[in-house]
Parts: C-alpha cells; structure tokens; sequence
C-alpha cells in the first residue's frame, strides 16, 4: 500500500492536470460496490460465459444415454449386366431395371456402456462444479481488488485532508512571519524556509489529487460503474466493529469456504473421474439394435425382379474393443499421474492457504497494536507542535524547531491516518483468504 513510487512518477501529469477532474459524486459503501461489479464488471464475464458454456457440455453429455438413430434414402441409375461363362466366354447381356432406390432406418438403445456415459456425465457435472468455483474465486479477486482501491481512496481522501489541514496552519504561521519580519523581528532566511514547507505541502496535494483520480478510475472502470463516477467511501467504514476470531476459527472458515481450496479439491474429483473414464473402455458395450429396409429393384435374382424387398429386425448387440487390452493400459498410466498429480496440487493448496491465513491474521492483530501506537504518536505530535509553536511566538524557539515540529505534526497524523484503513485492509484481506469475501 506504499505508493511513494507511484507518486513520485506523478509528478509531470500532476503539473499539466491540476489536479482530479470534478465529475458527479456518488457515496457508496464497499457492499453496493461489490454488487454493481457482480452485475458489470467486464473482468468477471468470461468466468460466466465458461460456466454456461460447462452447462451446455453437461447436457451433451446427458444426451448420451438417448438412442442413436440413422436415416438414409438413396436414388440411382442402375447400368445393364451381363453374363459369361467362367472362363469369360459366351457373353449375353442381362437386361437390368435403370431406376434404384434405397430406404434404411436403423435405431441403437446403449444398454451397458461399461460406465462410459454414466461417467462421461458426472465428469462434466464435475466440470460445471470447478466452473463455479472458478467463478467464485474470480468473483473474490475482483472483490479483493475493488476492496484495496476502495480503502487507498478513503485513505488518499483522509491523507488530502490532513495536508490541506497542514497546509492552512503553515499558511498562517507565515503570515505571522511575514507581520513579524515587517516589524524586524524575524528573519527573511526563517520566512524563505517556511515558504519552501508550503511549497512542498502544495506540490504534495497536486500529487495526492492526481492519484486519487487514477484509483477512482480504477475502481469505477473495474466495477462496471459509468465514466465519470467519482466514488466517496461511506465515511461510517472506520466505525464498524471487527470480529476478534483467534486463528483457529478462522483456518477453519478458510478449510471449508475457500474458492482455490473448492477448486483444488474438484480438480482431484475430476481426475478421478476421468481414471473412471479410461477404465471403461476395456468393457463391452451393450445395446438394443432396430433396422428397417426397403431396396429395388431385387438383383440377387437372375433375371432381377422390379421389386422392392423390405426387411427388418430387432435385436441386442455386444461389441468389445480388442485393442483396448493393450492400448488403454497406457492411457490409465497418463491418467494415474494426473490424479495424483492433483492431489498434490491440492495439498500444496491446502499449505498455501493455511500459511496465508496465518500472515493475514498477525498482520491483522499487529494493525490494532499499530493504530494504538499511532494515535499515542499522532497525540504527542500535536502537543509538541502546539509548544513549539508558544515557544517561538514567544522568541524562545527557533525556524528549524518548527519546521522539525510541523513536518513531525504533519507525519504522525498520515500514519495514523493509515493504521486505520490498514485494519480494514488486512480485515478484508482475511476474507478473501477464507473465501468469506
């Protein structure tokens, strides 16, 4: 959440811009935020799109138990034969009928299948599953994302205040200068310093004004909201009451919600079932077989008869893919390695979450211990200020004591300033860790 870099690279932009442009404003809580991006965010479209899309191969799978049924119709033109003997002598032409036809309807029930379509099915009911969770786990980035913009704008806007507060006291204090240098008693060496403190607090409220502008367009433009949205945060944010959960509770809370441990753990469910898959081609399958036919004309017959011959049948058809014994052997080797390459998958996912729940969770305890530390720093920052500032009115301190004064002032009040988003911050970031986001 350091941004000094980003600030720094500002600069330019700062002094061509001055400043964040003046759109409408709109005050929003972190809630009615996640809700408009679950509605429009382009970043979470795809992940919608890929589970329709496992919806529709969970139905084609489904329709593997339904009857196969083929039709054919033929027309065609039939030449004249002819006869020899069998030493190809004694040649008489065999008159034919010219016009051909063929009508055919044959329909295959699958009885037994060796598993195949039974387990084609829940491998992609299982797909549709993990397409879910895929879609969870995005739906929590782009939460977790809109949650750290969110927070650095409530921070940037506090930090904007701070300065600005900052920038009015220096303001008076070198008016005070300024009346106290007309009457000789102070220096213009103490007014130019003071004015070079100004100056900075300036440039740095151009720099805060330019980064609160590209973090609002980064949250409006991730959340689908409309161009030119400028989002306050609900100031109420800070006044919520955090749970105190010891780590226990919340591994537990990760164990059972997390979106990359759902994701992990049907990965394994899915190789599982495609070992199933491969297994299954080594057993016979079974079905009920219908056909009906009518041909003409009847050239079996010698001359041909300018008939049409119908025929039909019913019954049950095995057929055994012998090349199986020896080729499937090596397709269940590939798909051995991949179950068990994903149950490691999902173990190290497992380590993965439970070490990052672990760091969240003493960031999140150390950030109250910072807040304290914080506001008793941010108290005393204040109290030395107001003395040094007595003190000099007074000609008993120097410029430099209230430079050093202002610039601590000004310091102790951006930390605490942060102390405070960072609890919501690694608040959130526990959520999005367990999945409870």
């Amino acid at each position: 959440m350091n941004n000094l870099r980003l600030l720094t690279g500002l600069l330019s932009v700062a002094l061509l811009s001055g400043g964040m442009r003046s759109y409408g404003q709109s005050v929003m809580t972190l809630e009615e935020i996640f809700k408009v991006a679950e509605a429009n965010s382009a970043q979470l479209r795809p992940s919608f799109t890929a589970q329709t899309e496992a919806e529709h191969a969970t139905s084609v799978a489904r329709a593997g138990r339904l009857p196969d049924i083929n039709a054919s119709l033929s027309v065609s033109y039939i030449g004249d034969g002819f006869t020899t003997k069998r030493n190809l002598s004694d040649y008489q032409k065999a008159p034919i009928p010219h016009f051909g036809n063929g009508l055919s309807l044959s329909v295959t029930q699958p009885l037994y299948t060796g598993g195949a379509v039974t387990n084609a099915i829940k491998l992609s009911e299982l797909e549709l599953t993990a397409s879910r969770y895929a879609a969870d786990f995005q739906r929590d980035n782009i939460r977790f994302r809109l949650t750290g913009f969110y927070l650095d704008v409530y921070k940037y806007t506090n930090l904007r205040r701070v300065v600005e507060s900052n920038l009015c006291a220096a303001e008076k204090v070198l008016k005070e200068m300024q009346a106290r240098h007309e009457q000789g008693t102070a220096l213009q060496n103490d007014i130019t310093r003071y004015e070079l403190l100004v100056s900075n607090l300036e440039l740095q409220l151009v720099r805060i004004n330019n980064l609160l502008d590209i973090l609002n367009t980064n949250l409006v433009t991730t959340a689908g909201l409309p161009n030119g949205t400028v989002v306050v945060p609900d100031s109420t944010i800070l006044d919520r009451s955090l749970p105190m959960e010891e780590e226990h509770w919340w591994q537990q809370e990760a164990m059972a919600n997390s979106p990359s441990l759902s994701l992990a753990r049907s990965g394994v469910e899915i190789s599982r079932k495609a070992e199933s898959l491969v297994r299954s081609e080594r057993l016979p399958k079974i079905g009920i077989q219908a056909n009906w036919t009518i041909d003409g004309p009847i050239l079996v017959e010698i001359p041909p008869i300018d008939r049409n011959l119908s025929y039909w049948y019913v019954g049950v058809g095995v057929s055994y893919n012998l090349a199986s014994l020896y080729k499937s052997n090596r397709s269940l080797a590939k798909s051995r390695a991949a179950t068990k390459r994903s149950m490691e998958e999902f173990a190290v996912a497992q380590e993965n979450v439970a070490l990052a729940v672990r760091a969240d969770h003493i960031h999140y305890l150390e950030a109250y211990e910072e807040l304290k530390t914080r506001r008793k720093s941010a108290e005393l920052a204040e109290r030395n200020y107001r003395i040094v500032a007595t003190r000099y009115s007074a000609d008993m301190a120097l410029i430099t004591d209230m430079l050093d004064a202002a610039n601590a002032k000004l310091d102790a009040e951006e930390q605490l300033a942060n102390a405070r988003i960072n609890i919501l911050y690694y608040y959130y970031k526990l959520l999005f860790t367990t999945g409870k986001i």
